[in-house]
């Protein structure tokens, strides 16, 4: 898909979802790429439209960005709940299970995910497949024997690459862990594969977010598409 396109879509989507925040909500706010396009186009609700809320962001680049235009950003633990998270996603399949840590956030995404009473993804049509899989899975791991980690994922044939920069800089989490992204190509069995990564020492957290989605909405060339998950 051309970038113009795609950004074009992931703009769409974002202020369509911004739709969705109400004053004196408290609002998850996610991480990536699209949900910039979402935080700016709540920036300018809040000061055009008197938009007033509260948000919990996945990120410490989400709170900044957030706090530039004034939006009041609190800590998850000084609050008792959250009315709506609004996030992207890097894969979604037709069960409504998906795969997320692209931005190397997933932790704290899926720690402010299941403390929402509403969640909500935001996508352009390409990240929708039949099977997950063929976005690389990432994985938070603590850095204290994290090699034995990525050598046991090796020995199951996940196929794991330690996640670097652009330099060959090992990238730390905002929880100053390492990501391992494990190319699996196709994942036939989400649920089995979430137990074992879950249930191995050292990791702390992975990316297969599963029937945790309430609605997706789909940025396309016809405009946004809106998915209910009928399994929730």
């Amino acid at each position: 898909m051309p970038e113009t396109l795609q950004d074009s879509l992931k703009k769409e989507v974002g202020v369509e979802a911004a739709r969705l925040i109400q004053s004196d909500m408290i609002v998850g706010l996610g991480t990536g790429s699209t949900v910039r396009y979402l935080v700016d186009e709540l920036g300018r609700r809040c000061h055009e439209e008197d938009l007033h809320f509260t948000g919990v962001t996945t990120s410490r680049r989400t709170a900044i960005q957030a706090q530039s235009y004034g939006i009041p950003i609190v800590n998850i633990n000084d609050v008792d709940h959250i009315d709506i998270t609004i996030d992207g996603a890097d894969q979604c399949d037709k069960h409504f299970d998906g795969i997320k840590g692209g931005g190397a956030a997933l932790l704290w995404e899926k720690i402010v995910a299941v403390n929402s009473d509403y969640y909500v993804w935001i996508v352009d049509q390409s990240k929708m497949c039949d099977t997950i899989g063929a976005f690389p899975l990432p994985v938070e791991v603590i850095p204290f024997g994290s090699q034995h980690v990525i050598s046991y994922f090796e020995h199951q044939g996940y196929e794991p690459v330690l996640r670097r920069d652009a330099l060959g800089n090992v990238i730390h989490t905002d929880e100053n862990n390492v990501i391992v992204d494990l190319h699996l190509h196709h994942i036939d069995d989400p649920q089995a594969l979430s137990e074992d990564l879950i249930h191995t020492v050292g990791v702390v957290e992975h990316g297969l977010f599963l029937n945790m989605v309430d609605k997706v909405i789909i940025g396309s060339k016809n405009g946004p598409t809106v998915l209910l998950n009928p399994y929730k």
